[in-house]
């Protein structure tokens, strides 16, 4: 299969699967609907307005649009009205509310097939989307439209299969670092609490860098018994000390040409510190018992979750060495930091515990989702993944329930209230400013701690120049 087809391409190439264009700013919904569908077999990609879904249909046209009514910059009646005006023949099924059910008739009269009323009913939204998929659609000048409309863009290919990224702020922004440094041989501290993928920045590193054919080596300091660290770090020979019934190559001598990941540094004892910090200045190894040295050209990252400036000052690390590591800092952010990514993770996990325990769960209530996004999450990802993983096993049906979450009588984190009414227009942009930073730029969120809706929300942003907040 080629990897530089569209990603509808290449999955219309494996098994013909249908692709669905969800077009949704409601980030939770739109995900979690994206998720539900994949789950039924289709293929779905999902925008938040009607700019960014028009690019998309241009470059990969879906054989099915999705479409809420109200959008930030433009409604689903503008989007449809384009559609038509540039001869894409689409089945398109708008969303809205009960109130607006006059306009989805007005929708319908422009050309959608159907509309269904919020709140989604899922057998209901899959019924009407089999139907509008069924009905032959002149075959033959339908596909010479799409495959007109299709590009070879490239589809980037990580290990992200093992891993999502995320879509908040806080994410955008450390992978955009991640962007900058990788290419670079700079030494990278990666700071954060256990359970934030600090691994998986350092791998992303790797893959990104003029190292990525070479070896990726990953340690646990705290994992190495004080006596064995320079043993594992440089190697030894056979017979240099008791139990060394082999000669053995440590791990910087294995990932020479490549990149070297040191996690939890700051648990290395004073001892394997100095030693550390000649291996790096001088760029050569002494296997432990051996006359010779070895050259290694090694790219360093590494990672803690304690505050190594403190440890410096109580005399338990070396100030040194902490520059040597740290020419670029890195901090990752805790989950509860990237409130929109949060139910975007449980859907991750979710799909990965189907297949590793060979599930087909489809996903939460609204009850689970609603503990999921309320709940702290100490242990940050690897707690989130350990949880989800056990309530797939422990769920039967085909969602998983708040009771098989197990997170009843756990402390629950609730985001600061406040009361920012926009009743003073001298203030405005700085309340909409705080609203923003207060619910981690989630608009949906933000209009709520306003005490106005989206729509008016999205007019201030425009008219304070805000948009792109």
């Amino acid at each position: 299969m080629e990897k530089n087809l569209p990603l509808w391409t290449q999955t219309d190439i494996v098994n013909s699967m249908k692709s669905i264009l969800i077009v949704e700013d409601d980030l939770t919904f739109g995900m979690m609907l994206k998720s539900w569908l994949g789950k039924k077999g289709f293929e779905t990609a999902t925008t938040s307005n009607v700019a960014r879904a028009k690019k998309t249909i241009e470059e990969q046209t879906p054989d099915l649009i999705l479409s809420d009514l109200r959008l930030p910059d433009a409604d689903g009646i503008q989007l449809l009205t384009w559609i038509n005006e540039n001869g894409y023949a689409v089945p398109f099924i708008i969303m809205t509310s009960y109130a607006e059910i006059q306009t989805a008739v007005q929708a319908m009269k422009l050309g959608a097939c159907d509309y269904i009323a919020k709140p989604v009913n899922p057998d209901e939204l899959l019924k009407k989307i089999t139907e509008a998929m069924a009905p032959p659609i002149a075959k033959e000048q339908t596909e010479t439209s799409v495959n007109s409309k299709r590009t070879s863009k490239k589809v980037t290919q990580t290990n992200s299969n093992a891993y999502f990224e995320g879509v908040s702020e806080p994410a955008k922004q450390l992978y955009s670092y991640v962007g900058l440094v990788a290419p670079t041989n700079m030494a990278v501290l990666v700071n954060g609490a256990s359970g934030t993928g600090k691994e998986y920045v350092a791998k992303r590193i790797h893959e990104l860098s003029p190292r990525k054919d070479k070896p990726f080596i990953a340690i646990d300091c705290g994992a190495i018994p004080k006596e064995l660290a320079a043993s594992e770090f440089f190697g030894h020979q056979k017979g240099s000390f008791t139990g060394a019934l082999a000669d053995k190559t440590g791990a910087f001598e294995a990932a020479n040409g490549g990149t070297i990941f040191l996690d939890e540094i700051g648990n290395l004892s004073y001892e394997i510190q100095i030693q550390l910090l000649r291996a790096l200045q001088e760029k050569k190894i002494r296997p432990v018992g051996s006359p010779k040295e070895i050259e290694v050209d090694i790219r360093l990252v590494s990672a803690t979750n304690e505050d190594l400036n403190k440890a410096i000052e109580n005399g338990n690390f070396r100030e040194d060495l902490f520059h040597r590591i740290n020419e670029f800092t890195l901090k990752m952010p805790t989950l509860k930091e990237r409130i929109e990514d949060i139910p975007l993770f449980a859907n991750f996990f979710l799909d990965k515990a189907n297949e590793e325990l060979n599930k087909q769960i489809s996903g939460f209530t609204t009850e689970a989702m609603k503990t999921i996004q309320s709940y702290p999450w100490p242990g940050n990802l690897r707690e989130m993944k350990n949880i989800i993983k056990r309530a797939t096993l422990l769920t039967q049906n085909d969602l998983i329930g708040e009771e098989a979450l197990g997170l009843s009588g756990r402390s629950f984190y609730e985001a600061p209230r406040m009361n920012l009414s926009l009743k003073n227009e001298n203030t405005e942009k700085e309340q909409i400013q705080e609203a923003l930073r207060q619910s981690n730029f989630n608009k949906s969120k933000a209009a709520r701690l306003l005490n106005i809706d989206r729509k008016t929300l999205y007019n201030k942003l425009k008219l304070y120049g805000l948009e792109n907040a």
